[in-house]
């Protein structure tokens, strides 16, 4: 396992396994790895020859009063579990090697990012586009794996490389989930035992909506309503958002009438949690 720390050391890694005809991949993480993150890796090792692993918390997609600081770090743990998935290579850079004094650019994608997270956290996708054009220009990646439970996330990527013409394929990997069916996240460590218990209120109430679907509910808002009156009848449960939504343009709709995403964010104590599900005409 190869661990590189600054950009031109990164390019340089990535410019010999390109010459040397391999398939690069990257899977960007912000670290404190679980099995969700183990099984991109292990879905680009599928794909690539080489897979990098980036692990950096990245400082401009979190807000004034996000968790930034406390957000949970452990390089070395990461670098094991990362090296038994088949990585090859972390890339772990520093923020100031990533945004170095005077720094002043930064990447946007407009209307998809004025959805679901976004109404809340309006510079959150902000950083992400920018933080994550930075890992690719230092990666140089034929392919990049992205988790589909932050679902806008990867829906932001996907048009900021093609609107950019960006020569990277990206793969959605499927959510990873709990026994009990709580999505995995590596913020599930701030949870206590009682919010932990409350917060399968989401998986439940979803998969609850997608059967309706699957046996002909088409009705978006009766739909929604029943995953709000689940989730609120759930005392530790505050609720962000719930939406059901265009896959592509993640825009609010009022009847099925092909796929679509039912996509919540809601608080269990300080902790914010986000799920979705894909909902299919039946």
């Amino acid at each position: 396992m190869q661990i590189i720390h600054s950009v031109t050391e990164m390019q340089r890694y990535s410019d010999a396994r390109r010459r040397q005809q391999q398939r690069v991949a990257v899977v960007p993480t912000m670290g404190y790895l679980h099995e969700g993150h183990l099984s991109l890796v292990r879905l680009a090792k599928e794909h690539a020859d080489t897979v990098i692993v980036t692990i950096f918390v990245n400082p401009t997609q979190f807000g004034p009063t996000e968790d930034y600081t406390t957000y949970p770090r452990d390089m070395e743990r990461d670098v094991k579990l990362v090296t038994s998935a088949g990585a090859d290579c972390v890339y772990a850079p520093t923020p100031e090697e990533m945004y170095p004094e005077g720094y002043q650019t930064a990447v946007r994608v407009d209307k998809l990012t004025q959805h679901l997270c976004g109404i809340t956290r309006p510079t959150h996708f902000e950083g992400v586009t920018t933080v994550v054009t930075k890992l690719f220009n230092a990666t140089k990646p034929h392919l990049a794996v992205f988790g589909e439970k932050d679902f806008q996330q990867l829906q932001v990527i996907r048009r900021m490389v093609r609107d950019l013409d960006v020569d990277i394929e990206i793969i959605g990997a499927p959510i990873v989930r709990e026994p009990d069916g709580l999505a995995m996240s590596s913020r599930n460590k701030y949870l206590s035992a009682q919010e932990r218990t409350a917060a399968l209120v989401l998986a439940r109430s979803l998969f609850e909506i997608r059967n309706m679907c699957a046996q002909g509910e088409s009705d978006a808002l009766k739909l929604s309503r029943h995953v709000w009156q689940t989730i609120s009848a759930e005392p530790l449960a505050k609720i962000d958002y719930i939406k059901i939504c265009d896959l592509e343009t993640l825009e609010d709709i009022t009847h099925i009438r092909r796929d679509a995403v039912a996509a919540l964010a809601v608080f269990f104590g300080k902790t914010r949690l986000i799920d979705n599900s894909i909902l299919k005409t039946a």
